[in-house]
């Protein structure tokens, strides 16, 4: 069974053009997201996922650069992208990523992995259509199904909001779903990359704990939040996007 690792990219950003590009202690967001991701036991194979744009012929060089495999696909319909990307790379079971979670943690990646692979689920999630699912830092977000699920999904979904996030029509129509939850609910820390707010947040946790290595996962980061309550408030203010 191979195991790939899906991230979708676009430099196209709302609020924060360009922001998987933006330079993290002497690399780009994007490079951090795929290098931590690649420090997962269970991951075999990378790919990012970007649009056919010229916008985004940026994000295919900076992939290349790294070694990672590339797919480019639709911009609007990122479902068909993901079943497209998950088919170049012959993938049994793929594991969404977005590439605005600079501190994916491959702990929890490789823990809902086993998960995923013991048990006859459909979906692995750490988050879902319900605020109430959630209960890993914003950021951390990891969601894992196999192409069959995939291929249903992108055979019969129809809403445009069921192909422009992927996951929405196996939410809608899968029954044997496994929400992945923490010990403790910490699903008000915001270490996703959607603002400028954000990036200062992430700036900030690089420059404390990242010294050339990702030797720092979600115990560490929520150490340093205890020792520096401030941090929490350099974004604490900003809502995120909703399905339309």
């Amino acid at each position: 069974m191979k195991v790939v690792a899906i991230i979708q990219a676009r430099m196209g950003s709302t609020r924060l053009p360009g922001k998987v590009l933006k330079q993290l202690k002497g690399e780009t967001v994007l490079s951090h997201v795929m290098k931590r991701v690649s420090q997962s036991n269970l991951v075999d194979d990378i790919v990012v996922a970007t649009t056919v744009g010229q916008i985004d012929d940026p994000i295919v060089k900076e992939v290349v650069k790294s070694g990672y495999q590339i797919y480019r696909g639709s911009e609007n319909d990122v479902l068909d992208r993901y079943y497209k990307a998950a088919l170049q790379s012959s993938a049994d079971i793929v594991v969404r990523i977005t590439s605005d979670c600079p501190l994916i943690d491959p702990i929890v990646i490789d823990k809902m992995l086993n998960i995923y692979i013991r048990k006859n689920y459909t979906l692995v999630a750490n988050i879902g259509l319900k605020s109430f699912n959630r209960t890993f830092p914003r950021g951390l977000d990891v969601e894992i199904f196999s192409i069959d699920t995939l291929d249903k999904a992108v055979h019969n979904a129809s809403a445009f909001y069921q192909r422009e996030h992927v996951t929405p029509y196996m939410y809608e129509n899968e029954c044997e779903i496994f929400y992945f939850k923490n010990n403790k609910d910490m699903s008000n820390h915001r270490w996703t990359l959607d603002t400028a707010e954000d990036f200062d947040l992430i700036k900030e946790i690089y420059e404390k704990l990242y010294s050339g290595e990702h030797d720092f996962f979600m115990d560490e980061i929520l150490s340093l939040f205890e020792m520096d309550k401030e941090l929490f408030n350099i974004n604490a203010h900003i809502e995120q996007k909703t399905l339309k």
